[in-house]
């Protein structure tokens, strides 16, 4: 079972990321990839079992449903439902740590999945650098403002 763990330090107060990625709706407003988000059957985007159902700037569509979600650990869970790439079974976790030295963010994203072993390298490098490292990065952008 591939692993994909990408982590980085936003120089940002926890509260203040977590405000930013805590909605499971809210990924075209963070991440550049990521053109439009709906939750599908009108539901709260922060109950456990919605259905994001949002397009990446490519075109591409994808279906993930939110498995966990909590404000006080500060972390989401969701899986994929639907998704063109080559793989079953994804279940990523998108985590955030307070670092109390300087008022800093821990944020890690990692993500397990099934796949094909010849598309294994691929996927883990394009899921760990296009999505979470590049969602990283903007939210590092972001904050600075």
């Amino acid at each position: 079972m591939p692993r994909v763990y990408i982590s980085s330090v936003i120089e940002a107060p926890a509260a203040k990321v977590w405000e930013r990625v805590r909605d499971f709706n809210g990924l075209p407003r963070w991440h550049p990839r990521i053109r439009d988000s709906r939750i599908e059957n009108g539901e709260p985007a922060d109950r456990v079992g919605c259905v994001r159902d949002f397009h990446l700037q490519n075109g591409d569509r994808i279906r993930e449903k939110l498995l966990g979600l909590s404000d006080y650990d500060m972390f989401c869970t969701y899986a994929i439902l639907e998704s063109p790439m080559p793989l079953t079974d994804y279940v990523a976790t998108l985590r955030l740590t307070p670092v109390t030295d300087g008022n800093r963010t821990f944020v890690e994203w990692s993500a397990e999945f099934e796949c094909a072993e010849a598309d294994a390298e691929g996927l883990v490098t394009g899921i760990g650098n296009d999505v979470f490292q590049a969602g990283f990065d903007a939210l590092k952008r972001q904050m600075m403002g």
